[in-house]
């Protein structure tokens, strides 16, 4: 076993390593960014060195520099966790070429899956199926168009270097197939640097299923599956092992299937195999066909570590030290069941976009286990993924496991950004998933309803505005002072209330749509319209918040702040978060109509299409392509209506 190890990764995933070389008695060497000065994984580590800037290419990214400080520090080997250099076969030729060990695959077998094209013709030959499709190297619009038209609408275009739902766009008519290609080639491009694509057959009623494989170099062995079929934008949302309603038989064709894909390959380490599954007509043997292979682990293996109690991270130090694979086919068993949720900073009623901020308050639940590289006071940069944490629960049966997501996350508490942690409690308590009826159009069909779901409710909203109110303070008797009026208007940003006080522990709260509600304390019990409810008030330094239930956080006034309310309306596009403009597709005096695509941001690893609120003619362009904007920056100005009209 090695006595201290490189950690080339940063946030969960690092501080995840670090947790299995403690118990293994293993020294670990965090790397950081300046984003990343105070982060958990620099604080858990051992010992920390520094990188660069910011920016992934000028920190995390920078092969060299990590190579130099695992020399420089006495490690041995070098884990890369997963994104970044993970799957980089030139970095893993440096890393051996510097004396170091990979603690994961060879560069070959990296290389012979890193392109999903060949990756799609070896499998072939290793005799597992693959989706119908074009994976040639003709890439001219036209002949892929035509491929297209052969393979039958709808198709699937995915970067052949691509990973992480990016350079991957789904067309359903020919008519539309010219632009997606252009979107899919620029996405791939930028995130992988490799434009190129492949077109795929679309299955209609497709269900993600995994299979998480291991193997020493010569044998493999697989842990079973994964239903990733929860997704929004090809992104997973919230992943299961093993795969309801899943045969016994079934399993164990996908399983040898897997197996039989990472001996094809002498693969080392942990990986997975990703199959694109027919859900039509349930889980067939012909009905499921190879994607990809991830040579890597993955985000969702805490999963596959609950229902077959491995730890992965372990076996990867196992295996990559020279000792042989910790066990048989045979050996390895499915017990309960086990679901993983991603908890992101992300603002839901907004298209989900990725969001900032510092964590003011941040509590998570004792009875799951939480995979997070966030603490309270930390900030959500804009250089990384927002994910604060996975929320991962296990249960005996399926039903028991859901069960258990839904009370940890309605358990967690995160303000100071906004969270999809209503959206994925709302997902836990959907009809359909809860019978284990998944595929990846679950989230789109319902989208609305979900996201409908996932909205503050009225009596959270009373409930906040008595915290703003201090009234929820227990150190005051009875929630009055005597300096207080016991009538008052209480406003917050985005709405305001009118509080009436009508006794020691009780008041009326007059929302803005002129509902009232009847709110009485005693302590911590809280009763709302005489229904007693579960809720925690918290007071932070970003305002009030709501937990237990659908969080609300009410941010005060600041009465030193200009109104600009309606300065430019719909006539003004805002940057709906700190990024860099990718491009802008508009010039003044050109007439838009609402939803005509007026730029595009890149953040967070992703492109965001910014569009036209309303029918107009652009006055102004204040950014041009390559700019660097922040949060609220005015990007375009449409001419105002009046003004339109004259």
């Amino acid at each position: 076993m090695f006595q201290k190890i490189l950690i080339a990764n940063r946030g969960e995933i690092a501080c995840r390593v670090i947790d299995t070389c403690r118990k293994l008695g293993v020294a670990t060497v965090a790397v950081y960014s300046d984003a990343d000065r105070g982060a958990r994984h620099v604080a858990m580590a051992d010992e920390a060195v520094y990188l660069g800037g910011p920016a992934p290419a000028g920190s995390y990214l920078k092969g060299d520099l990590i190579i130099a400080a695992a020399k420089e520090t006495g490690a041995e080997a070098i884990h890369p966790g997963y994104g970044f250099l993970s799957e980089n076969p030139e970095f893993v030729d440096a890393v051996e070429a510097a004396g170091l060990v990979f603690i994961g695959p060879s560069a070959k077998a990296i290389r012979a899956m890193g392109l999903k094209d060949a990756a799609k013709a070896l499998m072939e030959k290793a005799g597992v199926p693959v989706v119908p499709g074009y994976h040639g190297a003709n890439q001219d619009p036209d002949y892929l168009a035509q491929q297209a038209g052969k393979i039958g609408y709808p198709v699937l275009i995915k970067a052949v270097a691509g990973g992480g739902g990016k350079g991957m766009r789904m067309v359903e008519e020919p008519k539309g197939f010219a632009d997606a290609l252009e979107s899919a080639r620029s996405e791939a491009q930028k995130a992988f640097g490799n434009p190129d694509v492949l077109i795929e057959k679309y299955i209609l009623q497709p269900r993600h299923i995994e299979v998480q494989v291991f193997g020493d170099g010569h044998r493999a062995v697989h842990l079973f599956e994964r239903d990733c079929s929860l997704q929004r934008r090809h992104q997973k949302v919230i992943e299961e092992a093993p795969a309801p309603d899943m045969p016994p038989e079934i399993r164990k064709v996908m399983g040898a299937a897997a197996t039989r894909a990472a001996e094809a390959i002498g693969y080392k380490g942990a990986g997975t195999i990703e199959f694109i599954v027919d859900g039509s007509r349930g889980l067939r043997e012909d009905g499921f066909w190879f994607m990809e292979m991830n040579t890597r682990l993955q985000v969702e293996h805490p999963v596959t570590e609950l229902i077959t109690g491995v730890d992965l991270v372990e076996w990867q130090l196992r295996v990559a030290s020279g000792e042989p694979l910790p066990a048989r086919q045979e050996d390895l068993h499915i017990h309960g069941h086990a679901f993983e949720a991603r908890l992101y900073a992300e603002d839901v009623p907004a298209g989900f976009l990725p969001a900032t901020g510092r964590l003011a308050h941040l509590q998570f639940p004792d009875h799951a286990r939480i995979e997070t590289g966030v603490r309270q006071g930390d900030t959500i940069s804009p250089w990384y993924d927002p994910m604060i944490a996975k929320v991962v629960t296990y249960g005996p049966t399926r039903a028991i496991a859901l069960r258990a997501l839904e009370r940890a996350l309605v358990d967690t508490e995160v303000a100071g950004s906004v969270t999809n942690v209503d959206f994925l409690i709302a997902l836990t308590r959907h009809e359909g998933f809860r019978k284990g009826e998944v595929d990846t159009g679950l989230i789109g069909r319902d989208l609305d309803d979900l996201v409908r779901a996932a909205q503050p409710d009225p009596a959270a909203v009373a409930l906040g505005v008595v915290g703003l109110a201090g009234l929820a303070d227990p150190t005051v008797k009875g929630g009055m002072t005597l300096w207080q009026p016991l009538r008052r208007t209480i406003a917050w940003d985005g709405g305001e209330a009118v509080l009436e006080v009508e006794g020691p522990g009780a008041a009326r709260v007059t929302l803005e749509d002129g509902t009232a509600h009847e709110v009485r304390w005693q302590g911590d019990r809280w009763w709302v319209d005489q229904h007693l409810r579960r809720n925690r008030i918290v007071s932070h330094d970003a305002g009030v918040s709501v937990f237990g239930g659908r969080t609300v956080t009410l941010v005060p006034l600041d009465p030193l702040a200009r109104d600009d309310g309606g300065a430019g309306g719909s006539a003004l596009t805002l940057s709906p978060m700190p990024g860099l403009v990718k491009s802008v597709h508009v010039e003044a005096g050109q007439a838009v109509k609402a939803g005509d695509r007026l730029a595009v941001l890149e953040a967070m690893k992703m492109e965001h299409s910014l569009t036209a609120a309303r029918d107009g003619v652009v006055a102004e362009v204040f950014a041009k392509s390559g700019d660097q904007v922040e949060a609220g920056a005015p990007l375009i100005r449409l001419e105002e209506e009046a003004e339109a009209a004259a």
